[in-house]
């Protein structure tokens, strides 16, 4: 735990499910409806810092998380994404997973989904972007 960190500092009524090692909860600045967060209890920034037993915990809470956003937003498909480093993006050094729910329609053409964040690296089907090996 960690008395600077949001995540360890954490209020139970935003908690929609929790085990053991982890915390999972709605994302306060949310990128669609739904967009959720899972935790770790423990204070460590990035995934590659997790145990085996904290990994396990992560993949069973995404899991649970998923069941209950099929349930009450009835996405048609998601995202998973964990920034690790402040290169990647991280923001909050305390390891955290995004379930994203993604809806048909939510962007004009979906294709290439996590791979849009080096946009110039994005569109990888297209043959005018490819790049030959001489």
């Amino acid at each position: 735990m960690s008395k600077n960190c949001i995540f360890c500092e954490l209020r139970d009524e935003r908690v929609i499910g929790e085990c053991e090692f982890t915390k999972t909860f709605i994302d306060s600045y949310p990128a669609s409806p739904g967009h959720t967060l899972i935790v770790p209890k423990r204070h460590f920034a990035t995934y590659f810092e997790a145990t085996e037993d904290e990994m396990l915990a992560i993949g069973k809470a995404v899991q649970n998380a998923k069941q209950i956003l099929d349930e009450e937003f009835s996405p048609d498909g998601y995202n998973i994404g964990i920034n690790n480093g402040l290169a990647a993006g991280q923001s909050v050094m305390h390891l955290h997973v995004h379930l994203i729910p993604r809806y048909k329609g939510d962007v004009e053409d979906p294709k290439g989904g996590v791979r849009w964040i080096l946009k110039d690296k994005a569109n990888y089907w297209d043959d005018k972007n490819k790049v030959r090996v001489k």
